[in-house]
């Protein structure tokens, strides 16, 4: 495993959409192995492959303490349910803080490493951060669907 080095919002790789992933391969495997031990070591909730510049899809998101990451090849959010409005962030965009409308939860339907389907749903947190790294793969940052930014004040503030 190895970590990678995370695209920041100059670089055009994260605007655009990622392939889908058709060969679940040792290839496919290291990848998501740096993924989550990149996404380890930035303490960040989720990390999608185009952040280590790599334009297929794929994702890991980390929210629950103690249970091991969630990999997600080829994801596709199939239900949606209430609002959320809250705080958000990105690797991509460091010290950068804003507040973003999410659905209160969502269920999603992917792929495993090795090309089984299953679903995950997720509520709070684990909803905004599937959100997030599923629209990672189509070239979408959260800066584009901000309501507002925090300032630098109002981030202190809160931590």
């Amino acid at each position: 495993m190895a970590i990678r080095n995370i695209l920041t919002d100059d670089d055009p790789t994260l605007y655009k959409s990622s392939r889908v992933v058709t060969n679940f391969d040792k290839r496919l495997h290291t990848l998501i192995d740096d993924m989550a031990e990149t996404l380890q070591k930035a303490e960040g909730a989720g990390i999608a492959a185009p952040q280590v510049g790599v334009l297929r899809r794929v994702c890991v998101v980390d929210v629950d303490e103690g249970e091991k990451p969630i990999e997600l090849v080829n994801p596709e959010i199939i239900s949606v349910k209430g609002e959320q409005v809250g705080r958000e962030g990105c690797l991509s965009v460091p010290g950068v803080v804003g507040i973003v409308k999410r659905p209160m939860s969502v269920t999603v339907r992917a792929q495993n490493r090795n090309g089984g389907f299953f679903t995950v749903t997720g509520e709070e947190l684990k909803a905004r951060a599937l959100c997030h790294e599923i629209e990672h793969l189509d070239g979408i940052l959260y800066t584009d669907k901000v309501i507002r930014f925090l300032s630098k004040e109002e981030i202190e503030n809160e931590e």
